[in-house]
């Protein structure tokens, strides 16, 4: 069985020390870069240092980017070495996260807990909804399953239209303006690359009925921000739930602020509490089947970025 000499890099940050944990529970040792054959780069933006380090051991055989997404280091990824990233491991809580928000804009919640007194009924019932999911991966799966005891028909629109279990339809994304308008929810948890940067524009938040809620804990630049805030004053959509913005963090002066049908979260769907341990439990997986020279969880496709 090979070794698995990993260096988890930065040192000192983050989850260092329960990934270096990890990855000595699994059988692996936790060396020096120099000494590595595999690195778990631990910094979520740093791509400039992470390719210094590469070009500087060119041993290095596999990278865990320890992220569900790796746009800032899309221009590294090459065919020479395995690629791993967070794929899945986030989807239950990021995917509980989902299903509050949905909970919280179909029941009025958000707007309940802006005000100071009784105030008129409000809200419509997520039993029996039509809910649209962008991204066939492991969020929508989680989803899809916390989703089931509330009997909602349910499309996944995808990069390939295969079908996804507990979905009535899967479409590919030329199709999504077609499957909004008969939408009631539509939600976002899909990878962000240049095709489904602003997925969401003016014309698909056309689309939508004005009594749909938009949902997104994927990534901020999924929504052209100033179109959504000319649907939203417009009346074009009952209103949106984000844990992602576009910018981020977003502005204490942005107009997304003033409305009372927006629900914002500071990017929660997974916590760095919440996420420790699952992501310790990927890393020693991973090095487990590095050691045994087995297929990798998580593996980056490289020629789509994700």
């Amino acid at each position: 069985m090979p070794d698995a000499n990993c260096a988890v890099i930065p040192h000192g940050r983050g989850h260092h020390d329960a990934l270096a944990d990890a990855v000595v529970a699994s059988g692996g040792r936790v060396v020096d870069p120099m000494d590595a054959n595999a690195i778990i780069w631990t910094d979520p933006y740093d791509a400039t240092g992470l390719g210094d380090l590469l070009v500087a051991n060119p041993a290095i055989a596999w990278i865990a980017l320890p992220f569900a997404g790796i746009e800032p280091f899309q221009g590294l990824l090459d065919h020479k070495r395995a690629w791993t990233c967070g794929k899945g491991v986030y989807a239950p809580p990021v995917a509980e996260h989902a299903l509050g928000l949905l909970l919280a804009g179909f029941r009025g919640i958000g707007a309940y807990a802006q005000r100071t007194t009784w105030s008129a009924p409000q809200g419509d019932n997520l039993y029996g909804a039509k809910v649209v999911i962008f991204g066939g991966g492991e969020i929508c799966r989680q989803l899809l399953e916390l989703l089931r005891p509330f009997g909602v028909e349910a499309t996944v629109v995808r990069n390939r239209d295969e079908p996804v279990a507990g979905a009535v339809a899967t479409v590919g994304l030329d199709a999504r303006n077609a499957v909004l308008a008969d939408a009631d929810a539509v939600v976002l948890a899909l990878a962000l690359t240049p095709r489904t940067r602003r997925v969401i524009d003016s014309a698909a938040l056309a689309c939508m009925p004005r009594h749909a809620w938009l949902v997104n804990v994927a990534r901020g630049a999924h929504v052209d921000t100033d179109a959504l805030v000319g649907a939203l004053q417009n009346g074009e959509i009952a209103g949106a739930a984000l844990d992602v913005t576009d910018p981020e963090p977003l502005g204490d002066d942005h107009p997304l602020w003033g409305f009372e049908n927006v629900i914002i979260t500071p990017h929660v769907g997974n916590t760095p509490e919440m996420a420790r341990s699952l992501l310790a439990q990927r890393v020693a997986e991973n090095v487990a089947r590095f050691r045994a020279g087995a297929e990798l969880l998580g593996p980056v496709d490289v020629d789509l970025g994700y």
